[in-house]
């Protein structure tokens, strides 16, 4: 027969509440106990641990407040045993002397703990099932950047701990740009007309706070002040205080269990409420083991038969019939599956979890220290070695899940973030929509499934959608601002921006200012109708020029060819015919080479041209061949000077224009030396004006086929055609500047090329009767 081995003290937390005429003991976390008694039931039906022992415990009411507990705990009979489990408050195991656990091997608290300077010294035997508090605030502020809650409400319990809770929060809020619209204390728990009196003395300031624009509060506090808010809630229908529509962030310190008294309060307050609970699995065979549960273990649980008649609202038959009251019986049948969410959970919570894992813990350890004393038979310093037994264990529990200690004595374990969903008839669901790992690496410790979730705004003011920038409000919190439109040539592609910034230069903003949008490059090309109709004019003149100049060579013989210099009339053919072509170079994108020669190739075969022209109204005023040739080549060296000096000193280049255009970046040929370039179109210029002066002066004198008035004539269309040119290409950017040259080049030749040329086509083509050495002689005459 096996030997029974008690060794398990738990402090389970239970309420003592006054409520006009009568008491009303409830034990409000008796989920706990059940933990405890499955994990027990589940290790005496192992035969692979602790074979040879049964494991019994002891369960102790803990109570309301650390006061009631302390003197509970010395007034009741003293026991020994080899372990103890600390309930939430952990109020006990911070406040007792050293020399009353000598004789404990292990203390194991399954509530959050708060820090204390030289704990291990002070405790060298306390092992947390839950990590450090510090751990769920830096997750708490994660979520809050992770859904832009940047305007909360603080909750703090008035009392030393939430002094230290809102010095520790508020330094993390502002690194984090988060601000807080308000600070509200929670009083501690009192009598129920108490805080009805006290939550009516403060109604004005409760209306303001509620009214606030923040949409989220972190609560911070423990079970008492979570009655405390209960009770205010309780009573806000009644003062018109608008507490729903608030997301609730609470840390694994509360729970949404109601006491006897309050449960058939209303919780949907707390309805989409998220909080930081302690992670929990579900060990097989808990809920069975749940539903097996009767009243009729009254006599191994002292505290089950409390449990049952507040829970169900009857009388056990075995217990005393209150004075003046009807109540119903319990039938003992009653299951725990009906109990409303808020009052019992099916499933087991985290912090039953975490009874559960304890159990074990020191289950696994005693079963080590066992097997290690059958081997060595004796333990040195035996309270070090199975301290040292329980901070190494290390087991998969049931639930699969991994359980161990790290070298603070802390469980390594992190949590879950649940969210609430309490429906109206006292359903309660928890839904797990993200994690915290505290051992992840930084920054990605909480994870959260935004499509299991919808929550509302919580923002000082809306945000500063892209398009805008933002600005600090005078006189406000930094999360207060105001929104402005982003200047012209300036974007903001995100959220709540401080500036708006420029695009690249290859982008340029978008029509709503949110984005950049890569700019298209703009020249005159040949898929376009404007560079495709200029080719296609420059390609034709040259083939009239070329048929002209044809027909002259065909005709070479006649009066009419040969008169006024036929080698004149040839040069200023090919010449024009390449001033044609060379205006193909100005279509396309730019290149170095096209960029190089282009304006060099115009000016000086245009300098041709004007210089041919020039040598034959010189020819047709002085009548001396000789001169025309020389006129022809100085006119044109020196045009051809000019651009030597222009290519040595600065030649022109391929280059971007990005600042004419918004949307287009032009790709251009930089001219190199604006002054050398104008200073080449000038000299055309004085060749044609020359021109245009001798022939008009000539025009009367005795010429054969009126040469002189046709060239006076041709150079008065050229002049027109580069007097405009001049400033329509000063004023025009881009394409459209190269469109004008080309336009100029084309219509200026093609003057030339009309005024002169297409009279003397005329008579050789039609009237070949005219073209005779008695035409020639009368119009000399």
């Amino acid at each position: 027969m096996k030997r029974t081995h008690i060794f398990f003290l738990l402090l389970s937390v239970f309420v003592l509440l006054i409520y006009y005429f009568y008491y009303s003991s409830v034990p409000k976390n008796y989920q706990h106990i059940l933990a405890l008694a499955f994990a027990v039931k589940e290790i005496n039906e192992n035969p692979n641990i602790l074979s040879n022992l049964s494991l019994g415990f002891h369960t102790l009411n803990s109570y309301y407040t650390a006061k009631t507990t302390y003197k509970q705990r010395h007034s009741s009979e003293p026991y020994s045993y080899c372990s103890q489990i600390c309930g939430k408050p952990n109020l006990l195991a911070t406040r007792r002397p050293r020399e009353e656990y000598l004789c404990i091997l292990f203390q194991l608290t399954y509530g959050s703990f708060l820090p204390i300077q030289h704990a291990n010294t002070l405790f060298p035997f306390l092992y947390q099932m839950v990590p450090n508090e510090a751990q769920q605030h830096i997750g708490v502020v994660q979520l809050l950047r992770h859904f832009g809650w940047t305007w909360i409400g603080l909750w703090a319990v008035d009392d030393d701990k939430g002094d230290r809770f809102l010095q520790t929060m508020a330094p993390m809020l502002d690194e984090n740009v988060i601000c807080y619209a308000f600070i509200m204390r929670i009083p501690k728990w009192n009598y129920v007309d108490e805080m009805i009196k006290y939550v009516l003395q403060r109604v004005e300031y409760y209306s303001t706070v509620f009214r606030e624009k923040a949409s989220v509060f972190f609560v911070y506090g423990e079970p008492p002040s979570f009655q405390v808010l209960r009770m205010l809630i309780f009573v806000a229908p009644f003062l018109e205080l608008p507490f729903r529509g608030k997301v609730w962030i609470v840390t694994s310190h509360w729970d949404f269990a109601s006491h006897s008294i309050q449960k058939n309060w209303d919780l949907q307050t707390f309805h989409g409420s998220i909080s930081f609970t302690v992670h929990s699995n579900q060990p097989e065979g808990f809920q069975k083991f749940l539903q097996m549960v009767r009243p009729s273990w009254f006599k191994r649980d002292g505290f089950i038969q409390d449990f049952w008649e507040q829970a169900f609202d009857c009388l056990l038959t075995t217990s005393k019939e209150w004075e003046g009251e009807e109540n119903k019986t319990c039938t003992g049948e009653e299951n725990l599956e009906s109990l409303p969410g808020g009052l019992f959970e099916m499933k087991m919570t985290g912090h039953s979890y975490n009874v559960y894992n304890a159990i074990y813990a020191v289950a696994h350890a005693l079963n080590a220290i066992f097997q290690f004393k059958s081997m060595h038979r004796r333990l040195e310093d035996g309270r070090k070695t199975v301290h040292q037994f329980l901070r190494s264990i290390i087991f998969n529990n049931s639930a699969g899940d991994t359980v161990y200690f790290n070298e603070n004595a802390e469980l390594v374990v992190g949590f879950d973030v649940t969210n609430w969903r309490i429906y109206p008839n006292g359903s309660v669901i928890r839904a797990k929509v993200g994690k915290l790992k505290p051992q992840a690496p930084f920054g990605k410790e909480l994870t959260i499934y935004d499509e299991q979730i919808g929550l509302p705004v919580s923002v000082c003011n809306d945000n500063c959608y892209p398009g805008s920038s933002r600005k600090k409000k005078e006189g406000e919190k930094f999360c207060c601002y105001d929104c402005f439109p982003c200047p012209e040539g300036t974007i903001s592609n995100q959220k709540d921006m401080d500036a708006c910034v420029k695009c690249a230069e290859e982008n340029y903003p978008n029509q709503d200012q949110t984005g950049c949008i890569p700019r298209g490059l703009s020249y005159l090309s040949y898929q376009e109708k404007l560079g495709l109709s200029l080719a296609v004019s420059a390609l034709a003149f040259s083939l009239i020029t070329t048929f002209v100049l044809t027909t002259f060579v065909k005709h070479k013989d006649t009066p009419i060819v040969k008169a006024n210099n036929r080698s004149l009339t040839y040069l200023l053919l090919i010449s024009l015919l390449l001033c044609f072509l060379c205006s193909l170079l100005f279509i396309g994108q730019p290149g170095k080479g096209t960029c190089l020669f282009r304006q060099m190739t115009f000016s000086i075969v245009f300098s041709v041209a004007l210089s041919s022209i020039l040598a034959k109204t010189i020819t047709v005023v002085l009548a001396f061949m000789g001169l025309a040739n020389c006129v022809v080549l100085s006119c044109s060296f020196l045009q051809a000077g000019i651009c030597t000096l222009w290519l040595s000193a600065s030649p022109p280049f391929p280059d971007t224009d990005v600042q004419s255009l918004k949307s287009e970046i032009i790709l251009e040929c930089n001219e190199g030396s604006a002054a050398m370039f104008y200073c080449a179109l000038g000299y055309m210029g004085f060749l044609a004006i020359v021109s245009f002066l001798v022939a008009f002066l000539a025009r009367k004198l005795p010429d054969s086929f009126n040469e002189a008035k046709f060239i006076t004539f041709s150079m008065l269309v050229f002049c027109s055609v580069w007097l405009t040119f001049v400033p329509t290409y000063l004023s025009t950017k881009g394409k459209y500047m190269v469109a004008v040259e080309v336009f100029s080049i084309l219509s200026s030749s093609a003057g030339l090329l009309g005024c002169i040329f297409f009279p003397k086509c005329y008579i050789i083509v039609l009237r070949s009767d005219l073209n005779n050495k008695e035409s020639l002689i009368r119009g000399r005459k």
